[in-house]
């Protein structure tokens, strides 16, 4: 475990880093370097430090929920920000569903980064602005091409009205296929069942 900190006042707390890959944690620890002190590792600091911010890693939706799950067992009082390396919405809307209170990424400037952690560690939402937006006008309009083109294709005839046995006996795959690939779809899309994938696949073939 890798603990770096500096000389800051009595009143000012800590930023737990908890990714999996080491480059990530000593970035982030830079970035935010003359801000406020950062903990790097897998175990949070000593329950006697004050925690501002968690922010964590998870390289896809189904681990989510297990990252800030290990943030909120262990430090409950601090809020958790999901890391990622670019913008992903199924990823932050998955974040968000799992009680995370933002989404952060490496195509932010460092700036946009500390100015994140001081919003989420004021109690604030931190989101990409699409998702925001989502979110304010309800619409779950989500980008497809996060799907392989076969679990695309599924979903065209889910859109369809085609039945599970119908699209394995079409695309000349097995039901047990067929039901792999649509929940993958749903961890990508964030939705639930095939109803709502199937409205987001019309959305996106005709937004009017």
């Amino acid at each position: 475990m890798v603990q770096l900190g500096w000389s800051k006042s009595e009143n000012s707390g800590w930023v737990w880093v908890n990714c999996s890959y080491p480059v990530f944690n000593i970035g982030l620890a830079r970035i935010l370097e003359g801000k406020m002190r950062v903990h790097t590792g897998r175990n949070p600091p000593n329950e006697d430090s004050h925690l501002l911010v968690a922010i964590v890693a998870a390289e896809a939706t189904d681990v989510v929920s297990a990252a800030v799950d290990h943030v909120r067992l262990a430090r409950p009082e601090a809020p958790v920000l999901l890391f990622d390396t670019r913008i992903d919405l199924p990823l932050a809307r998955a974040a968000l569903r799992a009680g995370a209170r933002g989404f952060i990424h490496a195509g932010m400037t460092p700036q946009q980064i500390v100015r994140a952690v001081e919003v989420a560690a004021a109690g604030e939402l931190v989101a990409p602005r699409k998702l925001l937006e989502e979110l304010v006008t309800g619409e779950g309009s989500t980008d497809l091409e996060a799907l392989s083109h076969r679990q695309r294709e599924i979903l065209g005839l889910v859109a369809e009205g085609r039945s599970n046995a119908q699209i394995a006996a079409h695309l000349y795959l097995s039901e047990s296929t067929v039901k792999q690939h649509l929940r993958a779809a749903y961890k990508l899309l964030g939705v639930r069942n095939r109803g709502e994938a199937a409205r987001l696949v019309r959305i996106n073939e005709d937004p009017h």
